[in-house]
């Protein structure tokens, strides 16, 4: 990514230089002098208003950070607000790459049925349906009247973590449920009760219109059981990629011969060669129980279970099986190999011990889910 990054930057600055050079003002149309070529550079209106300003850029190694683009699919993101024409509030959820933990839920106005997602990373607008809403356990402030010393290289020093979950619901917990609820206590109850079916199924047309309003649950036994319920979710969530295989679940694997390949490839090149994946498919359309990950490699025994999780319209591993494909844009001609990521990683398993693990992570969801509180609404 430093490489294609570094390459949009230079091209940016020759067209601010060119465009500055033009003698007259009055012919500084900025279509005109400056290149539309999507191979180069993809223009927004911030990147327009600092070339026609002549500012110039330089490139940032630490601008680039890991991002959610799609569900249970990671990218590497240039976080500059130069370049992101819409960043939000997420320089204040994710101020200086500090740790914090968001709960995603749908836009308002979308054709699909409300989703909820938990990232520790800065997810995409269309992580989810309508544009992803973020609610998140923290948020940062910068303090401005904090002066850095000569040497002083702790980012910490420069903001203030504030919790985004407030006195006033925390008063109302505690008086509801005991002394011992924390604010975090909250946070997972909120991301359990979004799994909440009567909820989900009470409030499917509210949920397309509005954001979502939580009632506290009168039991105290039910609240600790969806803040629990919430905790194990997020935890299998977040940590997805660290999820063991699920039982079971057989990958059928006829490996490169190494003999007749090394010569050819080198031995590292073998190791990866043997995992890369072009395009996931079924064997046939209702076959699920099996997924033919490359020519060598067949994952199969997969409960039908797995496929009721489902994120943003399709199931957790359709997801995998669509983002995790060669695929090249057809205007900028940039091509987008998953492969690369485990050569990144040094990890020439990555991509199907990911979808392994989002197979486990998918039958485990529905079994906690299946296990909440029952909930009724008058």
């Amino acid at each position: 990514m430093s490489s294609s990054m570094k390459k949009t930057i230079d091209f940016y600055n020759e067209q601010r230089i060119d465009f500055a050079n033009q003698k007259s003002s009055a012919t500084k149309d900025f279509n005109t002098y400056c290149s539309n070529d999507p191979k180069k550079i993809s223009w927004n209106d911030s990147l327009k208003n600092l070339c026609a300003k002549n500012q110039p850029l330089s490139f940032n190694e630490t601008n680039i950070i890991t991002g959610i683009y799609r569900p249970y699919s990671k990218l590497n993101l240039y976080f500059d607000k130069n370049f992101i024409q819409r960043p939000y509030q997420q320089t204040k959820l994710f101020a200086a790459n500090l740790k914090n933990i968001v709960i995603c839920v749908s836009g308002l106005g979308g054709s699909k049925n409300n989703s909820i997602y938990i990232s520790k990373y800065i997810p995409d607008l269309n992580l989810l349906d309508a544009g992803t809403q973020c609610f998140p356990l923290y948020y940062y402030e910068e303090n401005n009247a904090t002066q850095k010393g000569l040497f002083d290289n702790n980012d910490e020093q420069q903001f203030t973590r504030r919790d985004a979950i407030s006195n006033f619901i925390l008063k109302r917990a505690v008086a509801q449920y005991g002394k011992n609820v924390t604010k975090e206590d909250i946070f997972y109850y909120v991301y359990g009760f979004l799994h909440s079916k009567e909820y989900r199924e009470t409030f499917a047309n509210d949920l397309k219109k509005m954001l979502p309003r939580l009632p506290l649950v009168e039991d105290v036994r039910d609240f600790w059981k969806f803040s629990k319920a919430g905790r194990q979710l997020a935890d299998l969530h977040l940590n997805y990629e660290s999820v063991p295989p699920a039982p079971g679940v057989i990958v059928l694997h006829n490996p490169l011969s190494v003999k007749d390949s090394v010569n050819a490839l080198g031995t590292d090149e073998v190791k990866y060669v043997d995992y890369e994946v072009q395009k996931m498919r079924y064997p046939k359309k209702g076959q699920t129980e099996t997924i033919i990950y490359n020519s060598r490699i067949t994952i199969d025994n997969i409960p039908a279970k797995a496929y009721e999780y489902v994120v943003n319209g399709k199931s957790a591993i359709d997801w995998i099986m669509e983002r995790y494909q060669v695929t090249v844009h057809k205007d900028s001609g940039i091509k987008n190999d998953p492969n690369d990521w485990a050569r990144e990683h040094n990890n020439p398993r990555y991509i199907l011990d990911l979808l392994l693990s989002v197979i486990n992570v998918s039958v485990q969801t529905v079994d906690i889910v299946e296990g909440l509180p029952k909930v009724s609404f008058e």
